[in-house]
């Protein structure tokens, strides 16, 4: 990008950030409008194909991105102008000495967002992100994967038919190097959707101009089996999972741990997995995916488990599932990452044992618990995630009220969601001062220091015995720093001295 475009982009981005969002708003409703009318075209411009294997049919893009793009839409219709709304601080919870101030909170638009968006998702995950820096007052540039400019192109050709005013969003076509130009060129804020490889080169490159990003990173997911759960509910979920997309979803399972469970249990539910991966279609993987999962397998036998199912090997159009069964947290396949349909299951003891071999890997983006729901909430609020399901899988994740982001090697921020739309923007206080007192100002003496102590013991002591020594300190504190009063004179005829300030005249006689 060069720096008359860049230029463009700000004057574009200073006017759209100047309007009533009500008006930014309105573009938004235009566009849900023209999906809503033909959502089978907007479906069709997401490839559903790679290496010519087919990933997904048309009804699981119209579910899995265009009906969730849709009520992203609504969303932001409905609270994006309350969250973005000036706050101004009332007096309740103030501190006493700033009485007299009154400040004001409003969300402002960064400038100029660089969206680096994935191939796996690249309607649901970029579209969500570029409405919401819109509506946020920014201008966007949008890098699409490889592969899916088609998406990005009609998405910009609706928004621009829906009323967005020119050079707000402009997209860019390319490899890494096309979005490392447009990090050069200047942005203000970044969001990337990718792999933690990807994720740390970036960060590298906006580390040197102090760039702040999101990063919605890789994941690699867990799901827990507690004594109770349902396990016909398990079994299609985790095929559910397994299959959406290819496999190719950042919260697909990748990791089984089965708690608590009795062995002839456990061995039930490992055998019923690998009757029903066996039978997964296989999905094309570049050559470096396989190769990785291929390592895994061989690092798990190494490592002393059991290979089930070894779909990264014996085919020529694709790959098949892996299961791996008697695995250990140490395990290559137990640490991530591969993009490919590849689980891992590992019996443990109890809840303790299942944390600790969950928190063995770095990623820490979701995890989905099978059981009863007060257990399930329970080892919940034990892992380290960021995202937590509870006898579901994936699905919940796209209520469009919900943030969603990642910690550890999955990222950190927040898109999409309540708390994504505010991280399209930053805070800024205004404070105002309508007091005319400018003791303030004044310098400090060794009494304002007394009367500051007395005066942290009566407003922030907990017990009263506190409360009640600050009270009983500050009141000769007070007298010490009230003005001295002047000292009143006698007015005789021996002391009156009359001046021509006096307004008294002298006369020596007639």
């Amino acid at each position: 990008m060069d720096p008359a475009e860049i230029r463009q982009m700000r004057s574009a981005q200073q006017a759209w950030a100047r309007l009533d969002i009500g008006a930014r708003l309105r573009v938004v409703r235009a566009l849900r409008q023209a999906i809503a009318e033909d959502p089978e075209a907007v479906a069709g411009s997401v490839p559903n194909q790679v290496c010519g294997v087919l990933q997904r049919n048309q009804a699981e893009t119209l579910v899995a991105e265009v009906m969730p793009l849709l009520a992203a839409c609504r969303m932001l219709e409905r609270e994006a102008e309350r969250l973005l709304k000036q706050k101004r601080m009332g007096a309740g919870g103030r501190p006493l000495w700033l009485m007299g101030t009154r400040s004001e909170i409003e969300r402002i638009p960064h400038g100029i967002v660089l969206i680096l968006a994935p191939g796996n998702y690249p309607l649901l995950l970029a579209g969500v992100q570029v409405l919401q820096a819109l509506v946020a007052g920014n201008a966007v540039v949008w890098k699409p994967a490889p592969g899916t400019e088609a998406v990005a192109r009609l998405l910009v050709t609706k928004l621009t038919q829906a009323g967005l005013p020119p050079h707000l969003l402009q997209v860019i076509e390319g490899d890494a190097s096309a979005a490392s130009a447009a990090i050069e060129a200047g942005m203000d804020f970044l969001v990337l959707t990718g792999s933690a490889a990807t994720g740390t080169a970036v960060l590298h490159q906006t580390a040197e101009t102090l760039t702040p990003t999101t990063m919605e990173l890789s994941g690699w997911d867990a799901v827990f089996v507690l004594p109770g759960a349902d396990e016909d509910r398990l079994l299609a979920a985790l095929m559910f999972g397994m299959r959406l997309n290819g496999s190719l979803t950042c919260m697909a399972p990748r990791r089984l741990f089965l708690v608590g469970l009795q062995p002839e249990q456990a061995a039930r539910l490992e055998g019923c997995l690998q009757e029903r991966l066996a039978k997964l279609p296989r999905v094309c993987v570049n050559e470096a995916t396989r190769a990785r999962l291929q390592a895994m397998v061989r690092n798990a036998v190494a490592e002393g488990a059991r290979v089930a199912l070894d779909g990264s090997t014996g085919y020529t159009d694709g790959v098949g599932a892996t299961l791996l069964l008697q695995a250990r947290s140490t395990m290559m396949a137990m640490q991530g990452e591969a993009f490919g349909p590849i689980l891992s299951v590992m019996r443990v003891d109890g809840e303790e044992a299942a944390v600790a071999a969950h928190g063995a890997c770095p990623y820490r983006l979701s995890a989905a618990i099978f059981g009863p729901e007060a257990a399930a909430r329970r080892l919940a609020r034990q892992l380290d995630v960021v995202h937590g399901v509870i006898n579901d899988l994936i699905l919940p994740t796209a209520d469009p009220r919900i943030g969603f982001g990642g910690a550890g090697r999955s990222g950190f921020g927040v898109t999409r969601g309540r708390e994504g739309l505010l991280a399209m923007t930053r805070p800024r206080v205004v404070q105002a001062q309508q007091s005319a007192s400018k003791r303030s100002y004044e310098p400090l003496t060794a009494a304002h220091g007394k009367l500051f102590a007395a005066t942290m013991r009566l407003l922030y002591g907990v017990d009263w015995h506190t409360r009640l020594a600050g009270l009983r300190a500050m009141i000769p504190a007070m007298r010490e720093l009230a003005p001295a009063k002047p000292e009143a004179k006698n007015i005789s005829e021996a002391n009156f001295q009359p001046t021509a300030a006096s307004g008294v005249q002298h006369h020596d006689g007639e």
